[in-house]
């Protein structure tokens, strides 16, 4: 038998360690137990255990199909090299070199997953775009980063709904609130909070000037049955109704049926325009202030921690997380990884996902706070 290259040597490695951060003996267990599940006549009875096994059988017969596939792709391409040692075939011997090749950047992207450990990681997000300082310019700047989410969304196959947004003086948008729905949307987007600034030539400058302007994305997690694991005094809330406007769901109408929810002690902004009654956008930011409520607690909790360890961790308005120039040169740069990408345009057309790869990683490496106080 031939040896193997050390590279392909480094694929057995990689398959290893997979079983062991994707759970592979844990999940093959766990799969005849959900298709029982599935298969019970009453599990529609109950529409939120209904949903939650359907997800759950779903991410887990999924990580057993990729699994399978990769071991037997690696057992393939071990064969191809045997075969093409042993016969002196350069062609095979190329096509598996291509192979192995293919296989670690396999490999390389799923390693990504194994730094998703965080409790709501799996899960949907919620997410907000606030325009900052910078006048119009700035409100330009929030929905080209809306725009820029909804794009990688979009690309990522993710369900993307806007729940609420309220319209700029003159152009852009001031405040915009969105539901991303897919695995692992809030392991991703997580890496997108806190201030972004664009340098650029303002279009709204009769004299061509450069300007600078700040937007702040911020989110949380999507908790399912939020408003049961928090309780909310009525007396704590300002509830403002509306019509409807912007980029909406299919619903929106000219009634005053939007509605805004500020919670008076946090001075929590939640907003919804999408269901077809008020009462029914009601109940919606009744759900989202709760999210944003319980991640405010998670938030003091890990605070009060840092501050006990001696930890200062402060982020002021202005020291944004990633800078987007596009004059007097054309530059992305990450203020926390270092991660650079010379086309902004593309970035902002949604390839952003290289950006948050970098975070992980960043992440990982021990470099990062909390991204809990960003």
């Amino acid at each position: 038998m031939a040896d193997f290259p050390e590279d392909m040597k480094q694929l057995r490695v990689e398959l290893d360690q997979a079983e062991q951060y994707l759970r592979i003996s844990e999940i093959r267990a766990r799969l005849p137990q959900l298709e029982t599940e599935m298969s019970r006549p009453d599990l529609w009875d109950n529409a939120d255990r209904a949903k939650a096994t359907q997800t759950e059988f779903t991410a887990v017969s999924d990580d057993l199909k990729m699994f399978d596939r990769l071991t037997e792709q690696v057992g393939d391409v071990e064969l191809m090299w045997e075969l093409a040692a042993e016969e002196g075939d350069d062609d095979l011997l190329s096509e598996a070199k291509a192979s192995v090749a293919a296989l670690g950047k396999e490999f390389s992207q799923l390693e990504l997953r194994a730094m998703f450990d965080g409790e709501y990681d799996e899960g949907d997000a919620v997410c907000q775009v606030v325009a900052g300082a910078g006048g119009t310019d700035s409100q330009d700047w929030a929905e080209m980063l809306f725009n820029m989410y909804r794009r990688w969304a979009e690309d990522k196959k993710f369900e993307f709904e806007v729940t609420g947004v309220q319209a700029g003086s003159e152009a852009g948008i001031k405040t915009v609130e969105f539901v991303v729905r897919g695995r692992y949307a809030y392991g991703w987007l997580q890496a997108e909070r806190g201030v972004h600034r664009l340098v650029r030539i303002s279009p709204f400058d009769s004299q061509a000037r450069r300007h600078t302007a700040f937007s702040a994305f911020s989110i949380v997690p999507y908790i399912e049955d939020a408003t049961d694991q928090l309780e909310i005094d009525e007396k704590d809330l300002r509830v403002d109704v509306y019509r409807s406007s912007g980029a909406g769901g299919q619903h929106v109408n000219t009634t005053d049926s939007a509605v805004r929810i500020t919670h008076l002690p946090t001075n929590t902004v939640v907003s919804c325009q999408n269901e077809r009654s008020q009462h029914q956008n009601k109940d919606r930011c009744m759900q989202m202030l709760a999210m944003k409520l319980i991640d405010l607690e998670r938030v003091k909790r890990e605070e009060t921690l840092a501050a006990a360890a001696g930890e200062s961790k402060k982020v002021e308005w202005g020291s944004q997380i990633r800078s987007y120039v596009l004059q007097p040169y054309q530059q992305v740069k990450d203020e926390r990884s270092g991660e650079v990408h010379s086309d902004p345009t593309k970035v902002l057309n949604g390839d952003v996902g290289g950006f948050m790869e970098a975070w992980l990683q960043w992440r990982k490496s021990g470099q990062a706070p909390d991204e809990s106080t960003l």
